[in-house]
């Protein structure tokens, strides 16, 4: 039907709305309320049986609408049987108004949309104004014409048959055919669902008690006490009830007009036939249709306009509800991100711990013969490249944007991150330099953590990228920014490309046959740390000439503040807690070979007994335990009296992500390492845990002058 006038109801609509059998009986009823009206007031004063055929046409499947429309013909053959009509009118009456609903059903239809939604201020309008209107005055004037022809009509009469006819058609239509369609549509439903169900039988009961006592009375011109009650009908309800109280309202007053009674019969009325006709009840009838002209395009515009306001506003309310359920949602799952993130990281980097701890205690061993070294120093750089991009994957997948600011000295933080890489350099044969330009020796804010992330990924990036040559870490202030370069004289790159290169998960050559290895997302995540801290990552470079990859970062002077240099303790008595004998173990031959003296707890329960005993400079303390956890073991070591409470403790956990670091400290811990762990790592965090606590005086002032004589 795409394109082409629908006569018949919209598909989705089949189940919707009265049967044939019931537009049937209403039929018969419309013709027999306009039939007893011309037998008992001798005039048609309301025309309602057009108004259910154009309805049943509208709401009924192709065959039923069919047999209803024939069915109707031969009801009002019969009708007019009853009624007494004369030849040629009995026919012709009857061929008007099925004309008349036909024509109108076919309109309304194309101008009303296929749905039909009556309830909807524009096509209530649509309806009325293009569909019902051209209509009824199309019949009129023939069925008018042909009176004229047939009766020999005078022009006075002419107008005057016109208008009534006209009027009465119209109104009719007006009324009926959008009170069924919408009660067919939805039936007599509330307007909210949490309004009392005696609110609408209350409602139309006052209305049609205001407008009896009106009409009853031909004291005063009080019609328009019936209007106030109307509108709060239709505020307050569907337009299905409000076309039920202008039906009832259009009954009462009409009967009470005919028979000369109410505030209409009181109007007086100008001589002129061609609009009254000849004067006596059947004249103030006009003012009856005006009347209902008015109820009319008052109330039924009124009520679907509150209706549609009424279905925005419970679709705001349910869009608005969707979007708090889709925020909640995201909000789950995101802390399940969370959660998975962290058990994932958790999960991996304990076994990472002890393979690569063991790696390295076994590498540094003097006694082991030189194969087995190398094997385990080979061991232990495959583990640092897969701890790498586990820690790359997990800080892509976050979404944590804390920056936390703290002084930080950059020769140590450009140390920390070259030290890791410096045996993959000097496997292949390049050499790392370092130039701290005199303005960039000063101490700096910022934080420590993403600075060396980010610069430890652009290194990584070079040593992969060059086969020879040498690579220089370049670091410098100028205008109170702080430039970090790392040039390569590696294969260069590209310029057109630069963009793509910091996407996650892209390569510079991902063909099956590249050359070098990784999962693509080091320099993303080196991005991210540069413009969390406020800065950008600038590039340079020519194919085959190597590549420059520029931090521009804006840290802040650190005046008047001095960073302690990075070195390990010594001779200190240090108790390691972890439920994993292996964990212990890497701890405890990487301690020893510190100098440390080491007491072990396998629980927080265990460590808080030892720790009550005092007389350790320092505890190691794991997070995730059974008994009792990392976090509840510090917090009660806290509570003990005297030099016990004070001790200070770091945490060395699998816990890796950045609020692990956050709850850590909270819980009163000075420090955190995330293993898997190193001797240089292992030493720098106890200098900084140390040196936090005796910041705090706390701590125990035990230093050592170079930590790397520690672990050799």
């Amino acid at each position: 039907m795409h394109g082409r006038w629908r006569l018949f109801r919209h598909e989705a609509a089949r189940r919707s709305g009265p049967g044939p059998l019931t537009f049937l009986i209403l039929y018969a009823a419309a013709l027999a309320v306009g039939t007893l009206s011309t037998l008992a007031f001798g005039a048609v004063v309301f025309w309602p049986a057009n108004a259910v055929m154009i309805a049943a046409l509208l709401m009924l499947p192709r065959r039923s609408a069919a047999l209803v429309l024939v069915a109707g013909v031969a009801l009002n053959l019969l009708n007019n049987l009853v009624r007494g009509d004369p030849m040629p009118f009995y026919f012709i009456n009857v061929a008007m108004n099925a004309v008349e609903a036909v024509l109108a059903a076919v309109v309304a239809r194309r101008v009303s949309g296929a749905a039909l939604d009556l309830s909807r201020p524009g096509r209530l309008a649509r309806f009325g104004l293009l569909a019902v209107a051209p209509s009824v005055a199309a019949v009129t004037a023939i069925s008018v014409g042909i009176a004229v022809v047939l009766r020999d009509y005078g022009r006075d009469e002419a107008l005057f048959v016109t208008q009534r006819y006209f009027m009465v058609e119209a109104l009719g239509a007006m009324i009926v055919t959008p009170a069924l369609v919408i009660l067919g549509r939805g039936g007599l439903r509330l307007a909210d669902e949490d309004r009392r169900r005696f609110e609408a039988p209350l409602l139309m009961t006052l209305l049609f008690a205001v407008t009896t006592a009106v009409f009853s009375q031909t004291a005063a011109p009080s019609g328009f006490l019936v209007l106030p009650f109307l509108l709060l009908v239709a505020f307050r309800l569907t337009p299905s009830w409000v076309a039920v109280a202008v039906i009832g309202v259009a009954l009462i007053a009409g009967a009470a007009t005919a028979l000369g009674a109410g505030p209409l019969a009181l109007a007086r009325l100008p001589d002129i036939p061609a609009l009254f006709g000849p004067g006596g009840t059947v004249a103030h009838l006009a003012v009856y249709y005006l009347f209902m002209l008015v109820v009319v395009v008052t109330a039924l515009p009124i009520s679907t306009f509150t209706t549609q306001r009424r279905r925005l506003m419970a679709r705001l309310r349910t869009r608005t509800a969707a979007a708090h359920a889709a925020r909640r949602q995201a909000e789950r799952s995101e802390a399940a991100k969370s959660r998975f993130l962290a058990l994932m990281s958790h999960e991996m980097r304990t076994p990472l711990n002890c393979v690569m701890g063991y790696a390295e205690v076994t590498a540094a061993d003097p006694i082991l013969p030189m194969m087995v070294r190398d094997r385990a120093t080979r061991i232990g750089e495959a583990g640092e490249r897969l701890m790498a991009m586990i820690d790359d994957v997990l800080e892509a997948s976050s979404e944590d944007d804390t920056v936390v600011v703290a002084p930080l000295d950059l020769a140590g933080v450009i140390e920390a991150a070259l030290q890791p890489r410096r045996a993959v350099a000097e496997a292949k044969g390049l050499v790392i330099v370092v130039d701290i330009r005199p303005d960039a020796q000063t101490p700096l804010i910022g934080d420590r953590r993403r600075l060396v992330l980010a610069l430890g990924r652009l290194v990584d990036n070079a040593v992969k990228f060059t086969a020879r040559g040498e690579i220089v870490v370049r670091a410098d202030r100028l205008d109170g920014r702080t430039l970090i370069a790392v040039n390569d004289t590696g294969c260069g790159l590209d310029l057109e490309e630069i963009d793509r290169l910091f996407e996650p998960f892209e390569q510079g050559d991902a063909s099956i046959t590249r050359r070098h290895g990784g999962a693509g997302i080091g320099l993303a995540v080196a991005r991210r740390q540069a413009r969390l801290m406020g800065g950008d990552i600038h590039v340079s470079g020519r194919p085959g000439e190597g590549a420059t990859f520029t931090l521009d970062l804006p840290l802040e002077d650190a005046q008047g503040v001095t960073t302690t240099a990075e070195a390990a303790p010594q001779t200190l008595r240090v108790l390691v807690v972890d439920d994993h004998a292996a964990n212990r173990e890497v701890a405890r031959l990487m301690l020893t070979a510190m100098g440390c003296e080491i007491d072990q707890a396998e629980d927080g329960d265990e460590a808080i007994s030892l720790a009550r005993t005092g007389g350790y400079d320092l505890i190691l303390m794991d997070v995730r335990m059974p008994r009792v956890d990392g976090l509840s073991a510090t917090r009660s070591i806290r509570a003990l009296e005297g030099a016990a409470g004070r001790t200070p403790i770091l945490a060395v956990t699998a816990d890796a992500m950045p609020e692990d670091a956050v709850r850590c400290l909270a819980a009163g811990m000075d420090g955190h390492l995330a293993k898997p762990i190193s001797f240089h790592g292992l030493a720098q965090a106890m200098n900084q845990a140390l040196t936090r606590a005796e910041a705090d005086g706390a701590g125990n002032d035990y230093w050592a002058a170079d930590s790397r004589r520690a672990s050799a």
